[in-house]
């Protein structure tokens, strides 16, 4: 387990840009927190460490955008609107898991039974005693 603390969007965005340059085929990050925890920002920041140009939105209407933009595809899952586990067999989930690029999800929590074994966790909490923009990130492999 690591444990980051930020004090600013730009420091999250940072701490994912890290990330996302270390970011290997087939690596998948499970992001998990409130809303407004920061989620989309780290997506961003992860997409710029993998090279991706273009601009990055939360998917969670059409619940997976693809990049092909950066040494990776990346394949970027917000699952909040799903319903049902089962729903996730309409996405291509499994494709883009064991496909040739990195797999990031929003709000992974909901379909925690179906995430791989090699998930890395990142979970982003905030702390209103210590600041609007204080965010305790931490990153944890989880045995399944």
């Amino acid at each position: 387990m690591y444990v980051i603390e930020t004090h600013s969007s730009e420091e999250t965005y940072k701490y994912a840009v890290e990330m996302g340059e270390k970011a290997s085929q087939g690596d998948v990050l499970a992001l998990v927190g409130d809303l407004g925890a920061g989620k989309t920002v780290f997506a961003k920041g992860f997409a710029a460490g993998l090279g991706i140009n273009e601009a990055v939105n939360s998917p969670t209407y059409t619940i997976v955008q693809q990049y092909d933009s950066g040494r990776l595809p990346l394949y970027h899952f917000d699952v909040y609107r799903i319903g049902d586990v089962s729903e996730m067999d309409e996405t291509g989930f499994e494709d883009c898991v064991y496909g040739s690029g990195v797999t990031l999800v929003e709000w992974a929590g909901l379909i925690e039974d179906i995430m791989p074994e090699n998930t890395v966790w990142v979970t982003i909490e905030r702390d209103v005693n210590k600041g609007s923009e204080y965010r305790r990130i931490v990153t944890e492999d989880r045995p399944s």
